[in-house]
C-alpha cells in the first residue's frame, strides 16, 4: 500500500474519511490474520503502512473536528 497524503485526506469529506477509515481496517486485519496464519512473508512492512495511514486518517479527521468546534 502506498502512503497516502495529508494533503488529500483533508480534501476529502468526512462521508469519504470514515468509508477510507473503515476500508483501511478491514485491510488490516486481514493483514494481520494472514500474518498469523504464517502466509504474509513478503508484505510484513505492509501492516506498518496501514497502520500509519490509519493514523493519518484519524489525525485529518480530528484537525476538521477541531476547526468545526472554533468556528462555532
Amino acid at each position: 500500500m502506498k502512503k497516502i497524503k495529508s494533503k488529500e485526506l483533508s480534501e476529502l469529506s468526512r462521508e469519504d474519511l470514515i468509508k477510507r477509515l473503515n476500508d483501511l481496517r478491514t485491510e488490516l486485519s486481514k493483514l494481520r490474520s494472514a500474518a498469523a496464519r504464517g502466509t504474509l512473508k513478503k508484505e510484513l512492512g505492509e501492516i506498518k503502512s496501514v497502520r500509519r495511514n490509519i493514523a493519518r486518517v484519524l489525525t485529518v479527521m480530528n484537525q476538521t473536528n477541531k476547526r468545526e468546534q472554533k468556528k462555532e
